[in-house]
């Protein structure tokens, strides 16, 4: 039995039967280590080793809370509410149409900063927290299902690395995809990862296409008073407290960009507040507890995946996984790219990085796939799809753990139910079948 196998099902089976995904990890990780052989001192050695990887970005989106929620007290965010509502007449006065072209338009703003944040200004998931809260507001108003923005926001955030070579893009394409391929045995002279990957990526748009144009296309009611309560509106705003949150906005992705360091970034947002005195310093100790506590279980799931990672790394199972699959293979090409996928997809759903999967699968992938008879594009297509399945639709990946943060901020949207089944859904099921027709057509 394997346990990377069994321990990445059991997390997603345990997380879908709502025990919270943190306590899903820790115990598939236990679980993991017993099958694989480990004593509970080795395990919990391989558990606490890994969750110090996590620590950091669990540290940045403590940071990212407070400084979201010294942004709503600041009144910007019931600002840009109000000026979107204004410009269709107000919210009694929405015509269906103004409301159609609103909410599309917003769908829209909101997929190109995320395809900007892994290439144009590559923050990554840092704007999350800062700006997706402030439109709950507009998103209710519109009845808008937010299931269909954690959709938006997480094609953004992975179709973009995993087709185009700029920012984070290039990372992956380059100098994690081909490198490691050709470090497996693959001469990669001539070979554009655009177009071992165009297939593949097409499969996630199809995957937005049928979310926004067929499973969530009807409107979805929240409860307003909630949004009211966490964004302050019952509050009084000065212009100046409007200005500082503009100028706090922008030093915080400045220093992100320039430093590389979300904790910073925010850091230095949140003390531009504090030394302006809109937000009074001896307010600024009980500002910063809320924001940990808006952000708190995103930071405590991203320290748990870090330590669940490592327990899936040292059970030694990632190799026999593979060389498993290999073995049910013989000479069926179709077969072979199939359940090549479907271990990426394993592997990935249980680390939580695609950019981590490349390193531990091209050295396998890539001599089995030679010998199968695959064309050189056609391997970087798989070795790239395999890496990037699961990066959607795994309760362990920034990518859905993001969009959680900003979605959630209110208490009303789930990290499994709203953005993990969802993600999973529509775009691991389409990038699997699409990587596979990428693999046997290229």
């Amino acid at each position: 039995m394997n346990a990377v196998l069994v321990a990445v099902v059991l997390m997603l089976v345990l997380s879908v039967a709502r025990l919270h995904v943190m306590l899903s990890m820790i115990v598939a990780a236990f679980v993991g280590g017993w099958i694989a052989g480990m004593d509970i001192e080795t395990t919990l050695k391989a558990f606490n080793t890994g969750i110090g990887g996590g620590a950091g970005i669990a540290l940045s989106y403590a940071l990212l809370g407070g400084f979201a929620v010294a942004i709503s007290l600041s009144g910007l965010p019931h600002l840009l509410a109000q000026k979107i509502l204004t410009s269709i007449g107000g919210e009694q006065h929405q015509r269906d149409s103004d409301t159609f072209w609103l909410r599309n338009a917003l769908l829209l703003g909101l997929m190109v900063i995320a395809v900007s944040s892994q290439n144009i200004i590559p923050i990554h998931i840092a704007f999350i927290p800062i700006l997706v809260p402030p439109l709950l507001l507009v998103m209710t108003r519109l009845q808008l299902d937010r299931r269909l923005v954690a959709c938006v926001l997480t094609f953004g955030l992975v179709t973009p690395y995993m087709f185009l070579p700029i920012g984070f893009g290039n990372i992956y394409l380059n100098d994690i995809l081909l490198a490691n391929v050709g470090s497996a045995g693959l001469e990669t002279k001539g070979i554009s990862a655009m177009s071992a990957m165009g297939i593949p990526a097409l499969g996630m748009l199809i995957g937005l296409l049928i979310a926004a144009l067929y499973t969530y296309r009807k409107p979805r009611s929240y409860d307003l008073a909630a949004i009211e309560q966490a964004e302050h509106i019952d509050q009084e705003f000065s212009a100046k407290s409007l200005w500082v949150a503009a100028a706090a906005i922008v030093l915080a992705f400045v220093v992100q960009l320039y430093l590389g360091s979300m904790v910073l970034g925010a850091m230095a947002g949140f003390l531009l507040f504090s030394a302006t005195g809109v937000i009074r310093w001896k307010d600024s100790d009980g500002v910063l507890v809320d924001g940990m506590k808006m952000m708190a279980s995103i930071g405590f799931i991203m320290i748990a995946a870090s330590g669940f990672a490592e327990v899936i790394k040292t059970t030694g199972h990632i190799d026999s996984l593979v060389n498993g699959a290999s073995s049910w293979l013989g000479d069926n090409k179709a077969l072979a790219a199939f359940l090549l996928l479907m271990v990426g997809l394993v592997l990935t759903m249980g680390i939580g990085s695609s950019f981590s999967t490349i390193p531990i699968i091209a050295a396998i992938y890539v001599p089995l796939c030679i010998q199968l008879g695959f064309s050189p594009l056609a391997i970087v297509a798989l070795v790239g799809t395999a890496g990037a399945l699961g990066d959607a639709g795994s309760p362990a990946s920034d990518s859905t753990l993001g969009p959680t943060a900003g979605l959630n901020a209110d208490g009303q949207h789930n990290h499994m139910t709203d953005t993990v089944i969802p993600t999973f859904i529509h775009f691991n099921l389409p990038l699997l079948a699409a990587g596979w027709v990428a693999a046997m057509v290229l």
